[in-house]
């Protein structure tokens, strides 16, 4: 477990706060290679490659496991939080895009957002990214 003396976990909400301006930004590069162009709305946005959801409450999860230890009450609450929203973005939201698709063929014009969900890679992405990042914040 981390001891005191290390910013990042001193101030827990730096990790997710940092993890979340970078995957956006990451997420940017990536919709700009693909699309060739600066589409901040899909930066932000739901859907595409790294799941900026999983990131954010992997790099949370993986904080309070190192801060707190992992049979901590913490960690249970914030890995319970984490399996709920990665759950969501991949399958939930996958229901709401179908939905969205058949409005969308029905009223023949494209009036709601189809790309809600990640796929299992984008999701997988995001974590593992940010458990990387998260355990090399508690060494800073």
């Amino acid at each position: 477990m981390i001891e005191g003396g290390n910013m990042f976990y001193d101030n827990l909400i730096l990790i997710p706060a940092i993890t979340f301006l970078v995957t956006v930004f990451l997420k940017g590069c990536i919709v700009r290679y693909k699309t060739g162009k600066i589409d901040l709305a899909r930066s932000l946005g739901s859907g595409w490659m790294p799941s900026v959801h999983s990131a954010v409450v992997v790099s949370l999860a993986t904080a309070m496991a190192l801060k707190h230890g992992m049979m901590s009450d913490y960690f249970a609450v914030a890995l319970t939080f984490t399996v709920i929203i990665i759950y969501d973005a991949m399958n939930v939201r996958f229901q709401a895009g179908q939905h969205a698709a058949a409005l969308n063929k029905s009223l023949w014009q494209k009036k709601y957002n189809e790309s809600l969900w990640h796929l299992p890679s984008e999701a997988f992405a995001g974590s593992i990214l940010w458990i990387i990042i998260a355990v090399l914040l508690s060494v800073l």
